[in-house]
């Protein structure tokens, strides 16, 4: 009772935390200049080749690209994966007054048969008067999954194979500054449902929607969406506060094959603890995520590692948990190792629980920690090229990603 209490309070920090107003991250952030020139691997990459810099342009460069092709052991599945990940970060308005905005494309195939083509994109209009985000996906996604709750044993999976289709498309509108109000459109279509062997996933989870093999699940849904984000850069965010709220309601008017409705809040906070020097930042990451009503396609449950950004649960395979219901804590220090920034460590602890499927209660608390290593890829827009290694009781990962986790 006492683990509980004491993880529930973790979850619970972030709110507490969001406290500390947006003026005085300005503060915060004007303080923490420093003199250090910083530098990156592309500072790198020119000295090294000899390589001088264009002459100086009183013209901004108005993009800037990270760039990462890659094989490596992909930390989702446990197998080889070929990847190149793409992030293009740039300005619509003044940069005093705007967000950054980016986009990232990251194809991606795996050597045990899955493959991608994902597009993000985090559009901030000049003021931040708008926030427009998308998320549009097409996969072959075969994937492991270990049923509903989360007291499943790890030798206790089954595989599913299936393709994937995503559209899911928000827009918000300043309410006051730092407050944003909208509307999104959700899509996600999961087609050619099948099994691996005799049994059957509807067997397996003994969950009947969007299980059939053979069947495809069809969700289609408004969003409301609450947005509150002080972060000027949600690449590699400096001190600030985020809190996300989106309410889904999918219905067959709109074709959804079943009518469902789900929750999902997002909280985060960053903390500065020094005021000059590198980087010396305590980070907090916090969601909740529910099935409010039943017909949600199991595929859409809660899921670890399939909230919007596929980042958390480093340490666990994806999926290794699923249910109605998914409590999320995960608490990361980030520290620059030089003073330049070129590089830097981080140290990161996390616990999930999902509910059970009698009950609907939160009994198993699953933890991982681990560490990483970040490198300045592009100094202007703050990309790091993320390497983390992460280990629970029954796995052990090694994540590599353009961008912070949180």
């Amino acid at each position: 009772m006492v683990k509980r209490l004491t993880t529930l309070l973790l979850c619970l920090l972030p709110f507490t935390l969001l406290a500390q107003s947006a003026e005085h991250v300005a503060d915060t952030l004007k303080k923490g200049a420093d003199t250090i020139a910083q530098r990156d691997l592309i500072d790198v990459f020119r000295s090294v080749f000899k390589i001088k810099p264009r002459g100086a342009s009183t013209q901004k460069k108005k993009v800037y690209f990270s760039f990462l092709p890659i094989s490596s052991s992909d930390g989702r599945s446990g197998g080889r994966a070929l990847f190149t990940s793409t992030t293009a970060g740039f300005y619509l308005g003044d940069e005093t007054t705007t967000n950054l905005s980016s986009v990232t494309f990251t194809p991606y195939f795996n050597l045990r048969g899955r493959y991608g083509l994902p597009i993000r994109s985090n559009i901030w209009t000049n003021n931040n008067e708008w926030n427009i985000s998308g998320d549009t996906r097409i996969l072959v996604y075969p994937q492991t999954t270990w049923g509903l709750g989360g007291n499943q044993a790890a030798g206790n999976k089954f595989l599913v194979n299936y393709k994937y289709g995503r559209f899911y498309q928000t827009v918000l509108a300043k309410i006051q500054p730092y407050l944003y109000a909208g509307l999104g459109y959700d899509l996600d279509y999961y087609m050619d449902i099948e099994s691996d062997g005799e049994n059957t996933l509807s067997n397996f989870t003994n969950y009947k929607y969007g299980t059939q093999t053979g069947h495809d699940a069809f969700s289609s849904g408004i969003t409301f969406n609450l947005l509150y984000d002080t972060r000027k850069n949600s690449i590699n965010p400096l001190p600030g506060a985020y809190a996300n709220i989106v309410y889904r309601f999918n219905t067959k008017i709109l074709g959804s094959h079943t009518d469902w409705q789900s929750l999902y809040i997002d909280l985060r906070k960053y903390i500065s603890l020094t005021n000059s020097g590198p980087k010396n930042v305590l980070a907090f990451w916090s969601y909740f995520w529910t099935s409010l009503t039943p017909g949600t396609p199991y595929l859409n449950l809660p899921s670890l590692g399939w909230e919007p950004y596929q980042r958390s649960g480093r340490g666990f395979v994806q999926s290794r948990y699923r249910s109605e219901r998914l409590a999320y804590f995960e608490t990361e220090y980030r520290r620059d190792i030089t003073r330049n920034g070129l590089l830097g460590f981080v140290l990161f602890a996390n616990v999930n629980s999902v509910s059970e499927p009698v009950t609907k209660r939160f009994v198993y608390w699953h933890p991982a920690g681990g560490t990483g290593l970040r490198f300045k890829f592009n100094k202007k827009s703050g990309t790091n090229i993320s390497l983390d290694y992460g280990i629970s009781r029954d796995f052990s990962s090694l994540n590599l990603n353009l961008g912070e986790t949180f």
